[in-house]
């Protein structure tokens, strides 16, 4: 049975990730920072659903130890099928802040480290011939919002650079671009989410139900539900002034 490593496996998107892969039989390797809650996942995991739980506990945003992670990607004896680099965090500073290292550490997290695990992954899957690689990235990459948004367009646009590469591989690589997600992240980053419309609102099994049906379909882009979908699509055709001028609106109402 195949083993997915997945970051910020113990909560939000990342729990929900390894819940759907844990009912499938796979076995898990699950990455953060908190011990505790690691351990409380891992135990819960292998009394539900009888699976191997291997946990590792690390910082993304500390280089060595991101490495530490890629190093275990490209385990010969103990081979990785599928990685989710999900890790990740809101970032509520603004781009003229004087103090920067909020968005310095959203790039060590959400860039950095998705550029090594994803490099290592692809090198070992492609060597066997088989794999998956999802990278979590936003339909806020598509908006104009500040840091995150800026992260996130890297992050979808370096997947699909990334599917071109081993494209006729055997290894699959897909961009998982949510909306509004009902987990703790928008808590975390102290986000005002009282304005944001019910419809826009998606629960997090369901979203990773629908991007296991894209990658099995091997699309390279996956945004769950058809209101996202045709959201990004109305985004992508507004001009581009307009487009900041609803992020600025959706800034404004989130502060």
């Amino acid at each position: 049975m195949a083993t997915a490593l997945i970051t910020g496996g113990t909560s939000g998107i990342g729990a929900a990730f390894a819940r759907a892969l844990a009912e499938r039989g796979h076995d898990l390797v699950l990455v953060a920072r908190n011990a505790d809650r690691l351990s409380e996942m891992s135990t819960e995991l292998k009394e539900h659903y009888a699976i191997s739980v291997e946990t590792i506990v690390a910082d993304l945003g500390v280089r060595d130890e991101v490495v530490g992670i890629a190093e275990r990607l490209t385990s010969v004896e103990r081979p990785i099928d599928i990685l989710i680099n999900n890790a990740g965090f809101g970032i509520r500073v603004k781009l003229t802040s004087a103090d920067t290292t909020p968005h310095e550490h959203g790039i060590d997290v959400m860039i950095r480290a998705v550029l090594i695990l994803s490099a290592a992954a692809g090198r070992a899957m492609r060597e066997r011939g088989a794999g998956t690689i999802i990278n979590v990235s936003s339909t806020a990459g598509f908006m104009t919002m500040g840091s995150y948004s800026a992260i996130k367009a890297w992050v979808t646009a370096y997947t699909e650079g990334l599917a071109n590469e081993l494209h006729g591989s055997g290894v699959t690589v897909t961009a998982l671009c949510p909306g509004w997600v009902r987990t703790e992240f928008h808590d975390r980053a102290g986000i005002k989410i009282g304005s944001i419309p019910d419809p826009l609102w998606l629960d997090a099994d369901q979203l990773v139900a629908d991007c296991l049906r894209d990658v099995a379909a091997g699309k390279v882009i996956s945004i769950p539900s058809k209101r996202y979908k045709m959201l990004i699509t109305i985004c992508e055709h507004l001009p581009h002034r307009m487009l900041r001028a609803v992020s600025r609106n959706l800034t404004s109402r989130r502060h």
